[in-house]
């Protein structure tokens, strides 16, 4: 949290506190002698009394009052912001942070000296990847890992850069980043339409025969380097398998003349510099072990 939003924080709890005394305060107490004092509310012959708060329930009203202050001037607990015992939120949250990794460090560590491949075969290893993956992949990828549009499903065998422990590790460290050029100034409304009757018959769809028949042609000259001639992809590029009828981006015929008019720009952040090795290798073994739960 920025210094402003801890500042704008701590002067509106200062403010409700003033308002808070200033309510309590305008309210009256025992020690007013005059019990049969009326709101000048009637109803149905009924009158509503003003009785005064009891002593005891002020009293505990005010202590609240006097307790927040106190707490606040402690432990303002935002950002930065150090309070009279020098306790910050940040300084908590990295005080257990640390105290964590000291605790599980060691077993961390153990499972970094094995084989992706042998992590996933171990339930406590993968009750730690669950954890790590909500962490840092659940966000795009999805809790269970099965994505949604323009973030990969981690459960399938369908992989843009192979799924193998070493790519899947690869990706984690390294990032990714998608390369799908636009072709709508090369190749015209009509071009796309025929690359995108071509793309969709390779996977078996029912499409223009005489659309696809041109599409072939502009395919071969300018999509095969990456996606192959029958579609297959190649994962050295990330270029995606267009024979298997699994569509990142969707499959209908407009979002597949999207993909080749706009091009695509999807990004994998890298973590090396977020989270540490053996974080990386127990998730890794974590996503690998989605996939071949499958199998």
């Amino acid at each position: 949290m920025s210094s402003f939003w801890s500042a704008w924080i701590i002067v509106l709890t200062v403010v409700s506190l003033a308002g808070i005394l200033w309510i309590l305060l305008a309210n009256r107490t025992a020690g007013e002698q005059e019990t049969d004092r009326t709101t000048g509310h009637a109803a149905d012959g009924i009158e509503e009394y003003d009785n005064p708060l009891p002593y005891w329930w002020f009293l505990m009203f005010l202590f609240t009052i006097i307790f927040g202050v106190g707490y606040l001037i402690a432990y303002p607990g935002m950002g930065n912001f150090k309070g009279l015992l020098g306790w910050t939120q940040i300084g908590q949250w990295e005080k257990e942070v640390a105290a964590a990794d000291e605790r599980f460090s060691g077993e961390r560590f153990a499972y970094l000296a094995m084989p992706i491949e042998e992590v996933a075969a171990v339930p406590a290893a993968m009750k730690m990847g669950q954890r790590m993956f909500a962490n840092n992949c659940a966000s795009c990828h999805g809790a269970d890992g099965k994505g949604s549009y323009g973030f990969p499903n981690l459960t399938d065998n369908d992989w843009l850069y192979g799924g193998e422990p070493d790519a899947i590790v690869a990706t984690l460290v390294h990032g990714r980043k998608a390369a799908m050029p636009a072709w709508g100034d090369v190749l015209g409304d009509e071009g796309v339409r025929n690359v995108t009757a071509y793309t969709l018959s390779l996977s078996g769809r029912n499409v223009d025969a005489e659309h696809a028949a041109a599409g072939k042609t502009q395919y071969d000259m300018f999509c095969v380097a990456c996606h192959m001639p029958s579609g297959e992809g190649n994962p050295l590029f990330g270029a995606p398998n267009l024979a298997n009828g699994i569509w990142l981006y969707g499959g209908d015929s407009m979002q597949v003349s999207h993909s080749i008019r706009a091009g695509r720009n999807g990004e994998m952040p890298a973590f090396a510099d977020l989270i540490s090795e053996d974080k990386i290798h127990i998730i890794s073994a974590y996503v690998y072990s989605l996939s071949r739960s499958t199998d």
